[in-house]
Order: C-alpha cells, then sequence, then structure tokens
C-alpha cells in the first residue's frame, strides 16, 4: 500500500500538509547545498535560525556542527529525544534534477537533507501544538564517518539535555513509499574494519621457489576467511566477511615482499561480533605460516549493532498504527546489514530507529539516488503524533 500525495491519508497533520511545499522547497535548498561530515556549516545555520523562529532554546556547537532545539511545555516531566542527521557524501551526482547538487563531488545521497527538513518541519508544528513535558530535537553531524554520535556524547549531550527516549529515523529504497518500517531488537548491524597483511619473501618471478609468494598465501588466506560465516557462524545468525581491496607487487616477474588485504565485517549479535574477529586473526595467521609467511592484523571495531529496544518500538509502532493504520506499517520488514551510529545513542539511552520507505529511487550511497519529497509530510506527521503522545 505506497502513499498517494493527498490529505485523504490519514496520518498526515493539517499543519504539515499545509505547510509540505516549504519544507520540500528547503530540503531541495539543503540538496543543492551539501557538507560534509564535521563541515556543515551551512546548514547547521540554517536549522538553528529556523529553530529560533520557531521558539526553540537552540545550542550550536555540539561536536562541531551538532544543533540542538529544546522546547518545554506545560508541568510534564516527561523527555523526549528526536534526532535528524545532517552530513552529506564524497560522491559526485549524475542526475539530471533541477535541485542537483551544486557543490562538485558532494551529494546527499543518503537522504540526511530530507531527515533534516522532516525533523524541521515537526518542529515548525510541534511548537504550535499542545503537549506538557520537554522535547529535545537533535540535528547530528558526521553520521556517514560515524563520528557524530559519539562526538555529541563526548560533549554530555544527555548530561546537558536529558530524555527518557531518543528516536531517529531513515528513509529506505525499496520499500514502498511512505511505509513505516519498526523492528525490535538488532535493526542495523555492527560493522567493523581490519587491515591485513601478508608478509612473505620476495623474488624473481622465475624462481618462485626461492621466494615466500605472498601473493598465493594472500588469495589463499581471501579463499579460507570465506568458510568463516559458512562454518563458525550459527546458521539461524548473520554476518558478512567481505574482502573489498587486495594490494601487492606491480610487475609479473616480480615476487613482492608483501600484500595488504582491506576487510569490512558486519553482524548482529555480541558473540557472533567476537568470534569474527577470533576466527579472521586465527585463519589468517595460520594459512599464511602454511605458505611459509606470516600475518600481521590490525582489527578496528567500529559502530556496533543498532538494537531498538522493544517498549520503545512498541511504542512507536502503536502511534503509526493510530494514525495510519496497520496497513501502512511493513509486516515483514527485516534487519539491514548496513550501520548507523545512532546506535551509540541507544547505548545510552532507550529508544528506536525507525523506517519510512523511498520508494522506487536508486539505492543509498548512489550517485542517481533522490529523496522522494512525497514522504516528507507522513515522516513528519509521524514525529508530531509520536511527540505528542510521549509528552501526552
Amino acid at each position: 500500500m505506497g502513499l498517494h500525495a493527498t490529505i485523504a491519508d490519514p496520518g498526515i497533520d493539517p499543519g504539515i500538509w499545509a505547510a509540505r511545499d516549504a519544507f520540500i522547497a528547503l530540503r531541495r535548498d539543503l540538496h543543492r547545498h551539501p557538507e560534509l561530515a564535521f563541515q556543515e556549516v551551512r546548514t547547521s545555520g540554517l536549522v538553528a535560525e529556523r529553530l529560533r523562529g520557531y521558539g526553540y532554546a537552540v545550542t550550536t556547537g555540539l561536536a562541531g556542527t551538532g544543533v540542538v532545539g529544546v522546547l518545554r511545555k506545560g508541568r510534564g516531566e516527561r523527555r523526549l529525544g528526536l534526532r535528524a542527521d545532517m552530513d552529506a557524501l564524497p560522491i559526485a551526482e549524475a542526475t539530471d534534477l533541477p535541485y542537483r547538487s551544486e557543490a562538485p563531488g558532494r551529494m546527499h545521497a543518503c537522504g540526511h537533507d530530507g531527515h533534516t527538513a522532516i525533523l524541521l518541519a515537526a518542529a515548525q508544528r510541534l511548537a504550535a501544538a499542545d503537549f506538557s513535558g520537554t522535547l529535545t530535537l537533535i540535528f547530528q553531524p558526521a553520521e556517514e564517518i560515524g563520528a557524530g554520535a559519539c562526538g555529541l556524547l563526548e560533549a554530555g549531550l544527555f548530561e546537558r539535555f536529558p530524555v527518557d527516549a531518543v528516536y531517529g529515523l531513515h528513509n529506505w529504497p525499496g520499500v514502498a513509499r511512505g511505509q513505516f518500517g519498526l523492528i525490535a531488537g538488532p535493526a542495523m548491524a555492527a560493522v567493523d574494519k581490519a587491515e591485513l597483511r601478508i608478509v612473505g619473501r620476495g623474488g624473481h618471478g622465475a624462481a618462485p621457489h626461492e621466494a615466500a609468494d605472498p601473493v598465493v598465501a594472500a588469495s589463499a588466506v581471501v579463499l579460507a576467511l570465506q568458510s568463516i560465516v559458512a562454518r563458525n557462524v550459527d546458521p539461524r545468525e548473520a554476518a558478512v566477511v567481505t574482502v573489498g581491496a587486495i594490494r601487492g607487487g606491480e610487475a609479473s616477474n616480480v615476487i613482492p615482499d608483501s600484500v595488504d588485504l582491506t576487510l569490512n565485517i558486519r553482524s548482529f549479535d555480541a558473540d557472533v561480533r567476537n568470534r569474527l574477529e577470533a576466527r579472521i586473526a586465527a585463519i589468517a595467521r595460520h594459512v599464511a605460516e602454511g605458505y611459509g609467511a606470516r600475518a600481521d592484523l590490525r582489527y578496528r571495531r567500529g559502530i556496533p549493532a543498532l538494537v531498538n529496544h522493544p517498549a520503545e518500538t512498541a511504542f512507536a509502532r502503536d502511534v503509526a498504527r493510530h494514525a495510519f493504520g496497520s496497513g501502512r506499517i511493513e509486516a515483514d520488514f527485516r534487519p539491514r546489514m548496513a550501520s548507523e551510529d545512532f546506535a551509540f545513542l541507544l547505548e545510552a539511552r532507550p529508544g528506536a530507529y525507525l523506517f519510512v520507505g523511498n520508494g522506487d529511487s536508486a539505492p543509498l550511497h548512489s550517485a542517481l539516488y533522490d529523496f522522494d519529497d512525497a514522504i516528507l509530510a507522513p515522516a513528519a506527521s509521524l514525529w508530531v503524533s509520536l511527540a505528542r503522545s510521549f509528552l501526552a
């Protein structure tokens, strides 16, 4: 059941609908002026100006370019946080849209322009709405490099702006326009990276017996690593071990001294995550030794799995069902292997990360991607309904 751009959609707030054209124009302005991680100066300035105009108490400069707007009403003690990301990607846009990026080599290829516009639209509507409690709107930098959420936490986000629950939202291509996806428990994967150097002994390509060929050893390691998910991870669990890059050697008649591999590792479960690290280290070491080489491994933990809290997810599901009807909630929305640094916020406070379908657009991080403006009104309306229900 896809969304059609009509106020007949039962969940769309009338105030959001009335202002939709202005926020679509805002979204397209943000799209024309994308800014990379920790460089969101224009974007954060625009956000702060809008929030002040709506009557929010605004704090800027968190983690460099982060913005927080706070609105208190009534005597309620409940405190809600809503978060949007603001940064773009170092991708040259390949669309011919009239509002295509004006910044060479940069574009909003993940829809953060849309997420920012959605939360600002909700901010304007909630400023005029009745509720009792504290609403905290968090506009985060640097999600694309996995550093913005940690930066906010290190700046004392929840100590300075306490919340009882925090929610975030992301558009998702391939899901029907305006459909909502909610997952209790692990919803997005942990992502780790590894740099592996296979060190052998170089030599002449005509005399391989006099060398310890790291190219052959590295090839064997790559193949052996594929057994980890197949043979060391419970089939009911999910994991990915990808060798994304191999670098070594320059001439066909020269055996190099070493070969470098770059790995990307993803998982949902903490035990699986630990097992992947241990097995990668063991396999690389022993396989390399079998070829007379040595494996030097640098393993770096990245973003943890994004785990939605059950009670907060159930609350959001009830809000969406009440506002839009059960037909607008994807019945079989499954966890995504992509990662999101909102995971760090969910480790610090209860909450949930929601998804809204972006229809048949190009995939996220594609040079052809475009945010579907038709989902702005329903997504902003969901934030309004959630905030009013939470702070009733």
